[in-house]
């Protein structure tokens, strides 16, 4: 991948989200970027001002002078921007008229309209940022945690690719020695380059697997955890979500099936945020609707991470509990026993007969409150042993692509190892050490090729 950009046109969007605001943000980047801002705008002469520095003045439409907005010119010059080119951001006032109007004069006199991630993608070809860092700028922003938002901090300031840099580096002086070899073989040092490859090899694949465990952490906390509440009707399933929500979402009636289709919610519980789905309630049913709605729970509850099974304790366990319990013995659940505030029919007890795996069953009052703390830490225990509040570990594998990349690393290394254990000659052993060394460099963005790069970054929102 080449280190830097020399020929690039320049570029121009919208940075803020559309909408009324206090302020819009209208980005520049390119070798023209400053001389086609100044077409548009009245005041200080920018090809005078100072690097980063913020300018008062007006946008003004050069064909009849007409003033469009009272704006602040921020000033960046190369390289020490967030593309390494020449970067102008007008902060106008926060109409969608007005934005769109600057934005058609800068297009009217020479930019060209960015596309999806190309602020981004210019700084990782012009070597400011690698992949790894580039892909935690959409984490951080679609962050919906504190934890998510520290781990992408973290990584678009290099904890990933600082490590995997590292990890690669020792591979490299592995095959450095082997490739002395090759070349001088009247010195025999197989045995001590064979030697020093295990070793290598073992401490790299053992620091990949640590990483690759990592990965349904990254996964949670860059997509959110997929929860079903599922349940019959009226056990209170929606008086759960709207709990967990801290506001009232779903209606909420003590009318069997008022909740006629999913409804689809993030929630940050303890640290991991849930994308939650309250379905309609799960039972037999000759009404059309309800049939629809149903269906769809059943669809949610087999795509889900994780199941909050709500039962009705004041009332006997029925024939749709019993199907349920059985619908979700292969997922990880927890069975809540709602209505305690009432006398019970059910308790934990009860369950046991049907339930024979370590589920946790928590009787609960909803209405009440009672219970809940305890859900919420139990949602955080069951995925993150002590809770991902309290993990320490900020380097984490994010996406699935990394994924992929460092288990392919892994199992040629794997291979190695075996081939050394074996006797398999050096230089065929390299050969898979290499592979390695490259799916490694794929990570970070150094092998990568160019339809990947057009692709991941095709993903990216407007005006990054």
């Amino acid at each position: 991948m080449a280190n830097s950009i020399t020929a690039y046109d320049t570029i121009a969007a919208i940075s803020t989200p559309p909408g009324e605001g206090g302020i819009s943000i209208v980005r520049l980047s390119g070798d023209e970027a400053i001389q086609i801002a100044q077409r548009v705008f009245k005041g200080k002469d920018l090809a005078k001002a100072a690097s980063h520095t913020i300018n008062y003045g007006h946008i003004i439409d050069p064909t009849n002078q007409d003033v469009v907005d009272e704006v602040m010119v921020s000033v960046m010059r190369a390289p020490k921007t967030y593309t390494r080119e020449d970067v102008i951001e007008i902060n106008c006032h926060g109409g969608i008229v007005d934005t769109n109007r600057i934005l058609q004069l800068l297009l009217s006199h020479g930019a060209r309209m960015a596309e999806p991630g190309e602020f981004t993608k210019r700084a990782f070809l012009n070597g400011r940022i690698d992949l790894t860092q580039a892909e935690s700028v959409m984490d951080l922003i679609r962050a919906k945690t504190d934890k998510a938002m520290q781990v992408a901090v973290d990584q678009l300031d290099g904890s990933l690719s600082h490590l995997i840099k590292h990890l690669r580096q020792d591979i490299f002086s592995v095959l450095g020695q082997e490739e002395v070899n090759i070349d001088y073989p009247e010195y025999e040092m197989d045995e001590v380059t064979g030697k020093m490859m295990l070793e290598k090899a073992t401490e790299v694949r053992d620091h990949l697997q640590q990483l690759i465990k990592t990965a349904n952490q990254g996964k949670i906390l860059r997509e959110g955890l997929a929860t079903a509440i599922i349940g019959r009707p009226n056990v209170g399933k929606s008086s759960l979500l709207n709990y967990l929500l801290h506001e009232d979402k779903a209606i909420v009636t003590d009318v069997a099936g008022t909740t006629r289709d999913t409804l689809e919610e993030y929630v940050n519980v303890r640290g991991v945020p849930l994308k939650l789905v309250d379905t309609a309630g799960i039972h037999h049913t000759m009404d059309k609707v309800e049939k629809i709605g149903v269906e769809r729970s059943r669809k949610a509850l087999s795509q889900a991470d994780l199941v909050l099974l709500v039962l009705d304790a004041s009332a006997p366990l029925q024939s749709d509990d019993r199907e349920l319990l059985k619908a979700t013995k292969d997922k990880k659940r927890i069975i809540l026993l709602n209505k305690t505030d009432l006398p019970a029919q059910i308790r934990p007890a009860n369950l046991e007969a049907v339930v024979t795996d370590d589920t946790l069953i928590i009787p609960v009052s909803i209405l009440k409150t009672d219970g809940l703390d305890r859900l919420e830490a139990a949602i955080a225990k069951l995925f993150f042993d002590e809770g991902i509040e309290n993990s320490q570990s900020n380097v984490l594998v994010t996406n699935a692509r990394q994924y992929g990349l460092l288990a392919q690393a892994k199992t040629a290394l794997d291979d190695v190892i075996t081939g050394l254990q074996n006797d398999v000659p050096l230089d065929l052993v390299q050969i898979d050490m290499t592979t390695a060394w490259e799916k490694m460099g794929e990570v970070v963005g150094e092998n990568a090729p160019d339809e990947l790069i057009t692709q991941l970054f095709s993903q990216f929102c407007l005006g990054k």
